[in-house]
């Protein structure tokens, strides 16, 4: 069932430059939330109203509007403090909440672990415990609509006393679980398998990336926040490397700082990484404004000094000739065209080598467990087998602190 809303947005001096990509996202909001948007009301002014947002003649305007379009909910694109929406909701008398709660609600819709659902719900009561005083009858209809649901089909708590016990309850397991996670990072690390992250603005198609090159039947959807859990996948490069990848939370304009909070472990999944997989829609008329969100983010995350190679995908939407990218190093592809995959593996080999350190081995042709590991392990250019001396000579890259980079110095030693 979708409910019908209205949209308020105020251009001010301070938002000008990104707010009609600002209000065309939050209209994929709510539609990514279930809701039809029956109106969308913009005012310009100097700043916002500290009492309404809007000021006083707007809100009466909008409670006509409500009356006219029999509008459920209104969704204001600004953080709004208690007081604002319950001062707005008293004149319009339907229920108003802010852009930061319409992404709450849809974390909460798209959280499929136990880590995930977790997260949301904590970002969700510390977003509503300052909020419930005076707000009877809104949150009477927790659990009925959007702004309201907790992850899976809860309803969310709306006691004081019991969020608070709840809060402590989540952020303890949530203690367990990073510990866990953590532990399963360091394994990865000492394994010596080269890490990689996929990040980027929300639906640039990083699932389907994952997709393409691993086959790990992600929910893929053209979607604002489609992947909640970080998922990591093994895949084999053509030369017979393993790596992994992880997919993570898509980024947006404004991210709340409730769910950078909370979603500090799942984006530190991100931050072990020896390179990261920065996904791009080429195909966006915000292009230069989502990868300067995702920038500004991993600068804030203290992430900005890991390797990127920058993926402009959705080349099928646009002419690539006329395409000038911005970040690099980079690659352009379709993650739907059959070659897209090939161009990939390719830009991500070069970007592998770059990174790496190259080896020349000897290992004999009796030590197979070697020559699997090696493989598997390295980036192998070429081999060489020797007949008469019954070796393999081995070319290729490998990390700097990997067993076969310290073979090749004590084979130079020796």
């Amino acid at each position: 069932m979708s409910e019908k809303v209205i949209l308020v947005g105020v251009e001010t001096e301070e938002n000008k430059q990104n707010y009609l990509e600002s209000m065309h996202e939050l209209a994929g909001l709510t539609k990514t939330a279930h809701g039809e948007i029956v109106f969308s009301m913009t005012q310009k002014r100097p700043k916002v109203d500290r009492q309404t947002i809007i000021g006083k003649g707007k809100v009466e305007e909008l409670a006509q509007l409500v009356d006219a379009h029999e509008a459920e909910l209104v969704i204001f694109n600004h953080a709004m403090t208690p007081r604002q929406s319950q001062t707005v909701e008293e004149i319009i008398g339907v229920p108003v909440i802010d852009r930061i709660q319409l992404i709450l609600d849809i974390f909460a819709q798209r959280a499929r672990s136990k880590e995930g659902k977790l997260q949301v719900e904590l970002a969700q009561l510390n977003y509503l415990l300052p909020r419930l005083m005076g707000q009877g009858h809104s949150l009477s209809r927790l659990g009925g609509g959007i702004g309201t649901r907790g992850p899976g089909e809860t309803k969310l708590e709306t006691d004081r006393r019991h969020i608070r016990n709840r809060i402590s309850a989540i952020k303890k397991e949530l203690k367990n679980v990073e510990a866990h996670r953590e532990r399963s990072r360091q394994k990865r690390q000492q394994s010596n398998i080269f890490q990689m992250g996929l990040i980027g603005y929300t639906n640039a198609g990083k699932s389907t990336i994952l997709n393409l090159l691993t086959n790990a039947e992600t929910y893929s959807k053209d979607q604002l926040f489609a992947t909640l859990d970080p998922l990591t996948k093994r895949w084999q490069l053509p030369q017979g490397m393993q790596a992994t990848i992880t997919d993570t939370v898509g980024f947006i304009q404004d991210l709340p700082t409730q769910l950078i909070d909370a979603f500090h472990s799942t984006l530190e999944e991100s931050k072990g990484m020896d390179l990261l997989l920065h996904v791009v829609d080429a195909s966006s008329e915000d292009r230069l404004q989502q990868e300067q969100t995702v920038m500004n983010l991993l600068k804030e995350l203290e992430m900005d000094d890991i390797p990127i190679l920058t993926i402009y995908n959705k080349a099928d939407r646009i002419d690539p000739f006329a395409f000038t990218p911005t970040l690099f190093p980079n690659t352009l592809i379709s993650a739907k065209s059959s070659k897209g995959k090939e161009i990939l593996a390719e830009a991500i080999k070069k970007e592998i080598m770059e990174l790496l350190e190259p080896y020349l081995l000897t290992i004999k042709a009796e030590d197979g467990q070697s020559l699997h590991a090696i493989r598997r392990e390295s980036l192998v250019l070429s081999e060489t087998f020797e007949e008469e001396k019954e070796v393999y000579q081995i070319r290729g890259f490998a990390k700097k602190s990997s067993v076969w980079i310290r073979r090749m110095d004590d084979e130079l030693d020796s």
